[in-house]
């Protein structure tokens, strides 16, 4: 009875968070039907439910999956759910409904589904696990999914951010490719070069939202921060913050489309259409990326720029992980599998195969070379100094309120000073609600 309350308990909080779009997300699935179920065929009971929300990921993991089936004899299938109604699907399990056997964990709710009994304990199958080393993943990463002391989720992948820039508009207003010397102000100054009069182009583009492969990214160059170490103050009242974020303010107003524009169209519509020169992306965007025509036609890579004073060049970074549910019906089979793609040799494939960076140090190496339409190297060199994606517990609510704050600075309703102080208040109240 206590653990069916404390499950109505967290599905209560989860649906009354409304989710924001982050870092592998937005990705949909146009061959799924009403039931959940791939082109409409049915999951037999033996066969593990797999679920993710990245449609460019599934690919290179029914390959992986099928390395484990051929191994095992045990067989899963992938289910695609877009990222909104991903959560929706494990809100309705925690709430009593049935959960997938295993699913993709993210930062921003791994705190709650840990904390609340929803995910598997792998605590003592990783300590007697033959084909896991743990200590070859980032600490970031395996901190991530613990909770008090017990693992909770098998790392599965690393992503960073990268520049993508349209050669062509570069080339027809004369100005050189960014590379590795490239300031921030060195990308100021050549967006509002690349800005049309008309509203025909436009040198850069950025939403609220774009929170790990945007705006972070240029706040923790500058010696920012969004939130403490501790986790319980915001880092938007820090003079480089909010220079950072006056520094964004000058690309909104200088060189960017019309924050209605941004919002109703999305940025990577606007990037594949020939509307923007440049755009940070994360790795996880290179699938898309490379099945565009437009794009493998006019674009390359760059690293990000870096910070005129310091010279720091960071990339905000992250990484998924492989759980389990707690009322899986095979728990051991569906344990195999989480084990498997923790390998290195699955871990190794995923990379080669272009399914994302692995998590696994030292064999991401071949991920790069899964296309050669790109460079993909600057991804790799992003990685020389990466400050992991900012969470606590309550990552989500104060996400959300940071977005809704910005908007109003991207409206020019507000000076941008004036949003970071609200973002400083709005998001305190929620962190002092964590303790």
């Amino acid at each position: 009875m206590k653990k069916i309350m404390k499950r109505a308990t967290i599905g209560t909080v989860l649906t009354a968070l409304v989710l924001t779009v982050s870092a592998c997300s937005g990705s949909t699935n146009d061959n799924m039907d009403n039931s959940g179920t791939e082109n409409g065929s049915a999951v037999s009971d033996d066969t593990l439910t797999v679920t993710i929300w990245d449609n460019g990921q599934k690919a290179g993991l029914d390959q992986i999956i099928a390395d484990y089936t051929e191994a095992t004899g045990q067989k899963a299938q992938i289910q695609v759910v877009n990222w909104d109604q991903y959560w929706a699907l494990l809100e309705a399990g925690a709430t009593g409904g049935e959960l997938p056997d295993v699913f993709w964990m993210h930062s921003n709710e791994a705190y709650r589904y840990m904390s609340n009994g929803i995910l598997m304990d792998l605590s003592d199958k990783v300590s007697e696990s033959e084909k896991l080393n743990m200590d070859q993943f980032p600490e970031d990463i395996r901190n991530l999914y613990q909770y008090e002391g017990k693992t909770y989720a098998i790392p599965k992948d690393v992503d960073t951010i990268a520049l993508w820039y349209n050669k062509t508009m570069f080339d027809e207003a004369g100005i050189s490719y960014p590379d590795e010397s490239w300031t921030w102000d060195d990308y100021y100054e050549a967006a509002v070069k690349l800005t049309k009069e008309d509203g025909s182009q436009f040198g850069t583009a950025m939403n609220p939202t774009n929170n790990q492969d945007g705006w972070m990214n240029i706040v923790y160059s500058m010696g920012g921060t969004v939130i403490n170490e501790n986790k319980t103050h915001s880092g938007f009242d820090d003079p480089n913050t909010i220079k950072a974020m006056e520094y964004l303010d000058k690309l909104i107003k200088n060189a960017m489309p019309s924050a209605a524009s941004m919002s109703e169209t999305g940025n990577d519509v606007l990037f594949y259409s020939g509307k923007i020169a440049m755009l940070p992306f994360g790795s996880w965007m290179v699938s898309p990326l490379k099945e565009n025509e437009y794009v493998a036609a006019n674009c390359d890579v760059a690293v990000l720029p870096k910070d005129a004073q310091s010279g720091r060049r960071v990339s905000i970074y992250n990484g998924l992980g492989w759980a389990v549910s707690s009322n899986t019906k095979n728990p051991e089979a569906a344990w195999q599998l989480v084990e498997w793609f923790g390998s290195k040799e699955a871990q190794e494939k995923q990379a080669e195969l272009g399914v994302s960076m692995a998590a696994y140090e030292g064999v991401s190496e071949g991920w790069k070379n899964n296309t050669e339409l790109f460079d993909l190297q600057p991804y790799l060199d992003m990685r020389e100094d990466v400050v992991f994606r900012p969470y606590s517990k309550t990552t989500v609510a104060w996400e959300n309120q940071i977005s809704e704050d910005l908007r109003d600075a991207w409206n020019g309703n507000v000076s941008m000073a004036d949003a970071c102080a609200k973002i400083t208040m709005d998001m305190d109240e929620i962190l002092a609600g964590e303790n």
